[in-house]
């Protein structure tokens, strides 16, 4: 089950990097291998929003639609996903968004196993240089709508 955390500091508000991960429709947009995104629904809850949304991931043969539960947490500035439905055994990912002094702080977790075994041990290859490219991907977005 590969796992990835990382922090990263960044030159950007908490509240600029908190709403570029939380507007998943537009991850096609600067994603890699993001095929496609959809917001099927959203619900306010205490403290927050329940976003129920599809993204198609796309590289090379592979071609997989999976939900997610997203939670978007404006006040802790926290965003958590839980799969739904899809090629996975099962998937979270944590994001979560503090100011520092020159910019903030931003933490990414991600947890996941696939149910096709040859999917996961391809995975496993490739897992942290893709991790690490989605991260940049945000990165990079970050600065061209803030730079």
């Amino acid at each position: 089950m590969p796992t990835h955390h990382e922090t990263r500091k960044l030159p950007y508000t908490a509240q600029q990097m908190y709403d570029l991960v939380a507007d998943v429709g537009s991850y096609p947009e600067f994603l890699p291998w993001c095929a496609a995104a959809r917001v099927r629904s959203t619900r306010p809850i205490e403290g927050g929003e329940v976003m129920e949304a599809d993204l198609v991931i796309s590289f090379k043969v592979f071609r997989e639609r999976f939900a997610s539960k997203v939670t978007l947490w404006p006040e802790d500035m926290k965003i958590d996903t839980e799969y739904l439905d899809g090629p996975f055994k099962h998937m979270i990912s944590k994001w979560s968004f503090r100011d520092v002094e020159g910019g903030c702080e931003v933490e990414f977790f991600v947890d996941f196993e696939f149910k096709n075994r040859i999917l996961q041990t391809a995975a496993g290859m490739f897992f942290n240089d893709a991790m690490q490219r989605i991260v940049r991907a945000f990165e990079r977005r970050a600065a061209a709508l803030h730079g």
